[in-house]
């Protein structure tokens, strides 16, 4: 069996290949350290006044990203 670079995908090639092979537990570590590794945007906290108002205005940006683009919203 030969090694598989897991640097060598991307982070959606990754993806697609722990989903496609699920007992390949150092895939899904590397796609989690991945994923740990991204900066975090923290939008609001729960004790936010403004705490709706900020979650919807960032639903709306991701939503109209994702049209800008022609892909489906996360």
């Amino acid at each position: 069996m030969s090694q598989v670079n897991y640097a060598a995908m991307s982070d959606g090639e990754l993806r697609q290949y722990f989903l496609l092979h699920r007992e390949d537990k150092i895939a899904l570590r590397a796609y989690l350290d991945r994923l740990g590794d991204r900066p975090r945007n923290i939008i609001t906290t729960v004790d936010d006044p403004d705490f709706d108002a900020k979650i919807q205005a960032a639903i709306r940006k991701q939503m109209q990203a994702a049209g800008n683009n022609g892909e489906t919203a996360v």
